[in-house]
């Protein structure tokens, strides 16, 4: 089978031939139609992760997918509904399945979880194994380069937008941020509007450009950042809202200067999400944090509840998609657009 493969931490994919993995009793292996793109791509070959987990090379990576099931091992349970040919998604964190994270479903902050795209087998390839719990049957009516970004990016936007409604942030006397309108973004909008119970939606970016789509996926307003103080911020908030602060805040970049710009217009009792990884370092005062009550939530990516839900929300068309579709042989090229900020929307890489 056709895989890209990281083979030196630093160095661009090699794009080569390998044999179709085998899979366990208890596996079933899925013939990829299309794996959406990651900056986590980027970050990995660039050697981001290495500090919480040097994962040894060949690597392939890709870990958004969807696909087709083309082979069920022996062990897998005929009772699950699943046959081959059926259209499916790969659900993320792969956990030992006897932590209390898993006993609960969150098999994604298992301490022994196995990632799809950071380690020997991922999306960026024809085939891969996987567990038979971790595939979700969709809709076939759905095309495979719309549901690959829902694995990640749009079931980590997800998660983090529940944590907001189950910790009572969002109603309709609230004005909610999301900060990064790229990969992530466009789907938090959305779902901020789902999810929100009324709230007004700002989406808050450096660009025209990627505000653009907010304002066609319905946001209330936009704030383009790029060249202004905090306190620029809060009057041109203040301005369309009638406050200088957000109730609630969905960050989908992570970067120190938005988390900063972020934690200086939350308010009393507000809740602060984050869900982006450009930085690594928060470096925000604390007493505002302690004497205004406020909430800071990380939130990783998702488990197989919530991606059953957003597949749901997709079958219902209720999630729209700003794609760049990406040849296989182009993977290299698109990582470099990837690097600089260049994709608007999710890339997806398709066969």
């Amino acid at each position: 089978m056709k895989a890209a493969r990281m083979h030196e931490y630093g160095k661009a994919l090699v794009l080569e031939d390998i044999a179709v993995p085998d899979i366990a009793p208890d596996e079933i292996l899925v013939k990829i139609e299309a794996c959406g793109m990651c900056r986590s791509d980027v970050q990995l070959i660039d050697g981001y992760f290495r500090a919480y987990a040097d994962i040894p090379t060949p690597i392939i990576l890709g870990h958004e997918i969807a696909g087709v099931i083309h082979r069920m091992g022996d062990l897998v349970p005929r009772n699950a509904g699943l046959s081959e040919g059926d259209h499916v998604v790969v659900a993320p964190g792969w956990g030992d399945g006897i932590c209390r994270h898993c006993q609960v479903g969150n098999t994604h902050i298992c301490p022994n979880v196995r990632w799809p795209g950071f380690g020997p087998v991922g999306g960026f390839a024809e085939f891969i194994p996987v567990p038979s719990r971790y595939i979700i049957k969709v809709d076939p009516r759905l095309k495979f380069e719309d549901l690959a970004p829902l694995t990640d990016a749009g079931l980590t936007t997800y998660r983090g937008m529940k944590k907001l409604r189950d910790a009572g942030a969002l109603g309709p006397d609230r004005v909610i941020a999301v900060f990064g309108i790229g990969g992530l973004g466009g789907y938090a909008v959305q779902y901020a509007k789902l999810l929100g119970g009324g709230a007004r939606v700002v989406a808050v970016a450096r660009n025209e450009d990627k505000l653009a789509i907010a304002r066609d996926y319905g946001v209330d307003h936009t704030i383009a950042v790029e060249g202004k103080s905090p306190a620029d911020v809060a009057r041109e908030l203040d301005g369309l809202t009638g406050q200088n602060h957000f109730d609630a805040i969905v960050d989908c970049v992570g970067a120190p200067e938005f988390i900063q710009l972020g934690m200086s217009l939350l308010g009393t009792s507000g809740h602060y999400v984050d869900v982006g990884l450009v930085g690594d370092r928060i470096d925000v005062p604390l007493f505002p944090r302690v004497s205004r009550e406020q909430t800071f939530h990380g939130s990783f990516w998702g488990n197989n509840d919530d991606l059953m839900e957003v597949m749901a929300l997709a079958a219902q068309g209720k999630v729209r998609h700003t794609i760049q579709s990406v040849k296989f042989d182009d993977l290299n090229p698109a990582l470099e657009q990837l690097r600089a900020g260049k994709i608007i929307g999710r890339a997806v890489m398709t066969f």
